[in-house]
């Protein structure tokens, strides 16, 4: 039998590892550099895949504790999937720079209380 606990922790594990990747890839770069160097914005963008689709693993009981609006990762990762088409760099650059680092914090909380 599965362990979802385990399970879910392995897979938080890896949304942070994905958001320290991200963080290590865009760390010199610029709202322009990033939006303009096609191999980088689509690495971050797989790793923004990585992450929204590990928090659907994720046991809702666990993310229910913590305030924040987790359909919204889960529907970005919908977007880089399904919808690449109309994705603004930009936006993506905003998300990095504003979000990430909330979500980041949350995580670590999660880590510690949780496991």
């Amino acid at each position: 039998m599965k362990d979802k606990l385990l399970d879910s922790q392995k897979r938080l594990e890896h949304i942070f590892e994905a958001i320290i990747t991200i963080e290590k890839f865009s760390k010199k770069e610029d709202s322009v550099s990033f939006c303009e160097n096609e191999m980088l914005n689509n690495s971050i963008l797989l790793q923004f895949i990585i992450i929204g689709e590990a928090i659907i693993h994720v046991e809702a009981e666990i993310l229910e504790k913590y305030d924040y609006p987790w359909y919204k990762v889960r529907s970005f990762r919908n977007m880089i999937a399904y919808e690449y088409f109309i994705i603004k760099l930009p936006a993506v650059w905003e998300i990095i720079q504003k979000n990430l680092p909330d979500i980041k914090a949350i995580l670590q909380q999660i880590l510690i209380k949780e496991f």
